[in-house]
């Protein structure tokens, strides 16, 4: 079979060329692509004639995977899989695996990490520093005794609800259904409004779908306190961006911590959350650690390993 890995995925050269010689030893074609190309016309041209291709988080619409016929299994070095036209794979009979589980701590210290960013203003701070200033009248706030809300207790949301109690926060959680294991933390499960009222920090970690496409709404944000922050390493439409922008901005709520937006950044420069105050932006790194990457590396290529062994 011809596999054909769209993109370098963190991986070096020489580990390239190992699994190029362990696909070949087995009488496979293996290609590989050491730059990231995301226009549709270099991905239909890679991969045209794969059987089997592999490629993370770059959108596959059914204008790309109509021209690659011979497609038959993707292996997605990615958690989420709404990046993918799964309509056109069913249809046509394409078997899609991501690579879950290999981010869940890199995602869950830095929805932490943008907590204590947001609270402690560190970002900021560091660039009055080199501006020659100083902190002024400012006084950061601790995570220690705030109520923390985790939207999502799966396994990122609850290896973040191990840290947050790590640092002595209170912990309150949403899910559509409870988990015993977080229970057994201490952990209580309220309805999301509830959740909203009474958080001190919002953290989301839920898929995106029909049921979470702006589940944190306008009427949601209205719903939190003045002083309380929203943590996003999720999916960027499960908040309304435009609604959290002007929540920002009339200073209705204090803060947020950034990560994921409508699309893959770069960003426009105009969008709304590049403006509003006291909002970290960062480039969808939640996933990004050397550890998680050579984790998925593991779990990509195992999972071509199986279905190949699976058709012979």
């Amino acid at each position: 079979m011809k596999i054909v890995c769209v993109e370098p995925l963190g991986i070096s050269r020489e580990h390239f060329e190992e699994l190029k010689s362990e696909m070949n030893s087995k009488g496979h074609e293996f290609e590989y692509y050491m730059d990231r190309k995301e226009d549709a016309d270099t991905l239909v041209e890679r991969m045209r004639q794969a059987e089997v291709a592999v490629i993370s988080n770059i959108a596959l619409p059914a204008t790309v995977l109509s021209h690659c016929s011979e497609l038959k299994y993707l292996s997605i070095a990615f958690t989420g899989l709404d990046h993918i036209d799964l309509a056109y794979c069913k249809e046509h009979q394409i078997t899609v695996q991501n690579a879950a589980g290999y981010s869940t701590t890199a995602v869950s210290e830095l929805a932490v990490g943008l907590m204590l960013d947001v609270m402690r203003r560190i970002t900021d701070l560091d660039a009055a520093t080199r501006q020659g200033g100083s902190r002024g009248a400012f006084l950061g706030r601790e995570l220690r005794g705030k109520t923390v809300g985790v939207v999502g207790t799966g396994a990122i949301g609850t290896a973040t609800i191990r840290l947050l109690l790590a640092f002595g926060s209170k912990v309150i959680a949403y899910n559509r259904s409870r988990h015993t294991e977080v229970e057994q933390l201490g952990v209580e499960y309220t309805d999301l409004d509830a959740l909203m009222q009474q958080s001190d920090i919002v953290t989301l970690h839920v898929p995106l779908n029909a049921e979470t496409h702006h589940l944190i709404s306008r009427e949601r944000i209205a719903k939190m306190k003045p002083t309380a922050i929203l943590i996003n390493t999720a999916r960027g439409n499960v908040v309304d961006i435009p609604a959290l922008a002007e929540a920002l901005s009339n200073h209705s709520i204090a803060g947020a911590g950034i990560d994921v937006y409508e699309k893959e950044p770069p960003l426009a420069s105009d969008h709304p959350l590049l403006t509003a105050p006291n909002c970290i932006c960062v480039p969808h790194i939640g996933y990004a650690s050397r550890e998680a990457f050579d984790i998925r590396a593991d779990i990509v290529f195992d999972h071509v390993r199986q279905y190949l062994d699976s058709i012979h």
